[in-house]
């Protein structure tokens, strides 16, 4: 009889205990599923008829946490991969690595949050912000642009390997954010990378400066290979009856081949019925071998909410490289976050 009067006090005990530290640990599961199905064409390629994930947004799943560690400290963690919902796969490709999103540990508090770990980089983050179509790799040109370019190879990714960053804690009207890598010996890496953005939001107005330098990047580099950097001005413009758009981007490979890569790109959103009408035209020359290629990018769109967690869309794409064939994709899709 004692033995079982202790063991349940134990319980209780261990319950209680579990559930203390249940309130004090706030760990969530969330993600975000986006397909869509159309007409799919690169420029000089095929048209394609086939179903994709990540249309507007590339499809994610994770868990974060946050523990209060007392005196206004906070304990944060951070596990997201990215994942392609038409064929069940993990990654945005074959060989991504698991928890390509996003992968940290760090604290904040009043000098604001420091995360170690695999951490989005600035430059991302002001290029999804001030472009119609947000981080859409499929419909928006300043992201395929940039971030996947027809022209000239952009280093160093969307995230960054064993990075630590920073970001400011609230002061008025502006905020910034800084990340540094190491290449810990890999092979190619000519150094450190490191980047940062300023950001302003004041009523309709924002606006940023971005800038990174990368020595050592996921997708290989070119002979003799120094470093990139890459600086970015962005703004945009709330008039409520549209919200106007406009980037500037500028990316200069150090190499063997010195190269460089001109980027702009303007574009709105306006309120229609529910939704937002979308459209943004990107336009970017590179400087290479004594030619100057061209990419052109129209993307206009309808964005539809049905609730504050889904949506559905339609888009349609025109891309024009110089030397190829145009390429026109018409595709409509359904995102939904949890």
């Amino acid at each position: 009889m004692l033995f079982r009067s202790t063991t349940l006090l134990a319980a209780a005990a261990a319950g209680l205990c579990f559930s203390t530290a249940a309130q004090a640990q706030d760990i969530t599961l969330y993600g975000l599923l986006d397909m869509s199905a159309g007409s799919f064409q690169a420029p000089g390629a095929d048209r394609v008829w086939r179903a994709d994930s990540g249309g507007m947004t590339t499809s994610f799943i994770g868990f974060k946490g946050t523990e209060d560690l007392g005196g206004g400290l906070k304990a944060k963690f951070v596990i997201n991969h990215f994942l392609r919902a038409d064929e069940g796969s993990a990654g945005r490709f074959n060989g991504d690595a698991f928890w390509a999103r996003d992968a940290y540990v760090g604290l904040s508090g009043a000098f604001g949050t420091s995360t170690l770990g695999r951490n989005t980089t600035p430059l991302f983050v002001s290029t999804l912000l001030f472009n119609a179509f947000g981080d859409s790799f499929a419909f928006s040109p300043s992201i395929r642009q940039l971030f996947t370019p027809s022209l000239l190879p952009f280093f160093g990714d969307t995230g960054w390997n064993n990075s630590l960053a920073y970001a400011s804690a609230p002061n008025g009207d502006w905020s910034w954010n800084l990340i540094g890598n190491l290449g810990e010996g890999a092979a190619g890496a000519q150094g450190k990378n490191l980047g940062a953005n300023l950001l302003y939001f004041n009523g309709p107005l924002a606006a940023s400066a971005a800038w990174q330098i990368v020595k050592n990047g996921a997708f290989g580099t070119p002979p003799d290979f120094i470093g990139q950097r890459t600086w970015q001005l962005g703004v945009s413009y709330d008039l409520t009856v549209a919200k106007l758009f406009g980037q500037y981007t500028h990316v200069k490979t150090s190499a063997a081949a010195d190269t460089k890569t001109a980027l702009w790109s303007v574009g709105a959103a306006v309120p229609l019925g529910g939704g937002k009408l979308l459209a943004q035209f990107g336009h970017s020359r590179a400087k290479v071998a004594g030619s100057e290629p061209t990419h052109k990018t129209l993307s206009i769109g309808y964005d539809l909410d049905l609730s504050k967690r889904t949506d559905v869309y339609a888009v349609f794409m025109n891309e024009k490289v110089s030397g190829l064939s145009g390429a026109n994709t018409l595709a409509a899709g359904v995102r939904t976050r949890f």
